[in-house]
């Protein structure tokens, strides 16, 4: 996927980016992603890509199995605790 670097961002602009990423929840990124598409006139369809996704984590739950039954609160817990 490309990326994008922009120099001399006005001020205004990026609170106003930074401002709506916020009220939205969303990261500085994302939130850029979606205003340009917006601008441009693009729709982004999230419904599908987020099926794509959970089909990828269905397709990979037998990977999982081994992790059912283990208590990570107590590893997280005992890494907290030795320090």
């Amino acid at each position: 996927m490309p990326t994008l670097q922009i120099r001399k961002l006005p001020d205004s602009i990026y609170q106003a980016l930074k401002n709506a990423a916020e009220r939205e929840r969303r990261s500085l990124s994302q939130q850029a992603i979606i205003t340009l598409a917006k601008g441009l006139d693009i729709p982004l369809d999230f419904r599908e890509r987020r099926k794509k996704v959970l089909a990828k984590i269905r397709g990979e739950a037998h990977l999982w199995k081994k992790w059912a039954n283990v208590d990570v609160t107590s590893w997280i817990r005992e890494d907290r605790d030795s320090r």
